[in-house]
């Protein structure tokens, strides 16, 4: 996928001709295990030792449930570092002009699937399921600490997206380039792997819609940046949420 003639914007297939291989499989693929087994695992021990930092500390348990999401770029960062050319190169995470209106066009495309696609399943999983409700009921059991509220909008519309994106649309979308997987069925992959990594079965369908849109930005300009940019705009509004409860 082009860029606009950009230096970074080559084809990922392109830039993966000489790629080195890891284990006999491209570096960027084990970057994507590796990011996920983070997350799997924090999740584990957070699962074993969060429920007594809830009681004692309810503030801290909910920032410490980002911690896996954030950890997903784990991978990509250290495999980038070490077998790639770097993050900046390998998946052009920084947005530039083009990133910023490809991501704000994708980013509100998004919020209209999945405002959308969430109106159409409520008969169906009903409105709680698919609401913000959940988010909610969180906000209404934390203590109102403006420097809490701040933090979890911040990892909600930069941390969380940056992460998802670096692994998804960043060393997984590489691999499957590199393996010369159509670009479409790369699409189609990294958003069916996005929404399971969510593991909420009411709304796989509206993540689906969501992740398509993201994968758009990255197939249009061919940069993590563009895809990172409609995932913030998405998560905008639910971390705006967040912050009116921090005045």
């Amino acid at each position: 996928m082009s860029s606009g003639g950009e230096p970074g914007g080559q084809d990922d297939a392109t830039l993966s001709t000489h790629a080195r291989l890891v284990f006999g499989a491209h570096w960027a693929l084990l970057a994507f295990v590796m990011g996920l087994g983070a997350y799997h695992l924090l999740n584990v021990v957070f699962a074993l030792f969060l429920p007594g930092t809830a009681e004692e500390d309810f503030d801290s348990a909910v920032v410490l449930a980002f911690v896996p999401t954030v950890a997903l770029a784990v991978g990509p960062v250290l495999g980038s570092l070490c077998w790639g050319e770097g993050l900046l190169r390998d998946f052009r995470p920084l947005p530039n002009r083009r990133d910023l209106r490809v991501g704000l066009f994708c980013g509100s495309a998004a919020l209209v699937a999945g405002f959308g696609l969430t109106w159409l399943l409520r008969p169906v999983y009903g409105e709680r399921e698919v609401s913000d409700a959940p988010l909610r009921e969180v906000l209404s059991g934390l203590d109102g600490s403006p420097v809490v509220l701040i933090l979890l909008a911040v990892i909600m519309v930069l941390a969380a997206p940056l992460a998802e994106e670096l692994l998804m649309r960043g060393a997984l979308w590489r691999a499957l380039r590199h393996y010369r997987v159509p670009p479409w069925a790369v699409l189609v992959l990294t958003t069916v792997l996005f929404a399971y990594l969510h593991t909420d079965a009411a709304r796989t369908i509206v993540l689906i819609g969501q992740g398509l849109a993201f994968g758009a930005a990255r197939l249009i300009t061919g940069r993590v940046g563009a895809s990172f940019v409609a995932h913030a705009v998405n998560n905008t509004p639910p971390a705006a949420l967040i912050l009116v409860g921090a005045w």
